[in-house]
């Protein structure tokens, strides 16, 4: 949903002064040392795996094989999370991160080109995600994997955790998005309430001329909605200047060419966004058979907090907890991986531990 936000800046780094390009490769160099996996039982694995037909990147890091496995289901669309290794480092030392560039994302992207990425749909790219589940636990031995998805992300999150409880330990959403058919318009609403009180007159007309059922949007009109909130919104703005961009231009994965293929990509994939509009998630089924948990910025504009506490609320599981990650709004576990790491170490690894121990006796 904030592929739009980060189109225009993602073009605009490709092309930088030459003294910025100097800051940008020592930030890279002083990125790549951090990020150097060395201990005897870890992993570091990137390479492309043919999903669907198409040549798929997928990172795999770990320090310790022996570690829960994490697969990350990435928002945006089109918005890769290969650019928070970094950020996300320590998350390392305890888990095992599997990364993926969906189809139309980043390094997936620029592999092929744009028009080698077979169909770009919800049904298709929800495919490529359980195979690459399967992909997942046959590379590293493993029954299930712990399933985090983020933002536009947890929209494939939710299926797969309802449809293959064999194969996820966890569900685990952050800035979670939640589809109720376009019923809920209080987002907007609020969306309108602070472009009025910014004066923000001509944002304030485009959005009340597009109305608030997004069952009626086209892919444009949601990458304009997305920009807009994200931009009035004073905590998402910062976010998306201090943690994003930042991420985004100091990535040391990803070279000059690569940072304009992520721009590509986030445009190319908002095609994907009208065929959601009209999902339930209270329809689909609040009824899910693994440990179910929110971490979900506590002031975040983009997915809404309320609307994603109000299904948690109704939520059945073995297991379900709900968690606030303070000062943040959306991006949350990358504006505070530390936060986001306590929460994995605190209420997550110990009941995937406990499985895999139930398992072995």
């Amino acid at each position: 949903m904030i592929s739009a936000v980060l189109i225009a800046s993602a073009a605009a780094l490709a092309a930088p002064v030459a003294g910025a390009l100097g800051h940008r490769r020592l930030k890279q160099a002083a990125g790549a040392r951090l990020m150097r996996i060395d201990t005897p039982s870890g992993i570091d694995e990137q390479g492309f795996v043919r999903i669907g037909g198409v040549e798929q990147w997928i990172s795999v890091r770990g320090d310790d094989r022996d570690n829960p496995v994490v697969l990350e289901i990435h928002g945006g669309p089109g918005a890769s999370n290969a650019i928070y290794g970094p950020r996300t480092r320590a998350w390392e030392k305890h888990f095992t991160i599997v990364r993926w560039d969906m189809r139309g994302t980043g390094k997936t992207l620029r592999r092929s080109g744009a028009d080698r990425q077979g169909e770009l749909s919800f049904a298709r790219m929800y495919e490529d995600a359980v195979d690459v589940t399967h992909h997942v636990r046959a590379r590293l031995g493993v029954d299930r994997v712990v399933l985090v998805a983020n933002s536009f992300g947890s929209t494939f999150g939710l299926r797969l955790a309802r449809q293959y409880p064999d194969l996820y330990s966890a569900y685990v959403g952050t800035d979670q998005n939640i589809h109720d058919a376009g019923r809920d318009d209080t987002a907007h609403r609020a969306l309108l309430g602070r472009l009025h009180t910014a004066g923000k007159r001509k944002e304030l007309a485009a959005l009340q001329e597009t109305g608030a059922d997004t069952r009626t949007w086209t892919a444009e009109q949601f990458g304009a909605y997305a920009k807009i909130a994200a931009t009035s919104d004073p905590l998402t703005f910062s976010t998306m200047k201090s943690v994003v961009m930042k991420s985004l231009w100091f990535s040391p994965l990803h070279s000059l060419a690569e940072l304009g293929a992520l721009g590509k990509g986030m445009r190319l994939s908002e095609q994907v966004l009208p065929a959601t509009a009209g999902f339930d998630d209270w329809a689909d089924g609040t009824a899910f058979d693994m440990p179910f948990f929110i971490f979900q910025g506590d002031r975040d504009v983009l997915t809404p907090t309320e609307r994603a506490k109000r299904f948690f609320d109704d939520v059945q599981a073995p297991h379900k907890e709900f968690a606030l990650i303070e000062d943040a709004s959306h991006f949350a576990s990358f504006r505070h991986p530390e936060q986001f790491l306590r929460l994995m170490l605190t209420k997550v690894r110990p009941l995937v531990a406990n499985q895999e121990q139930a398992a072995a006796t």
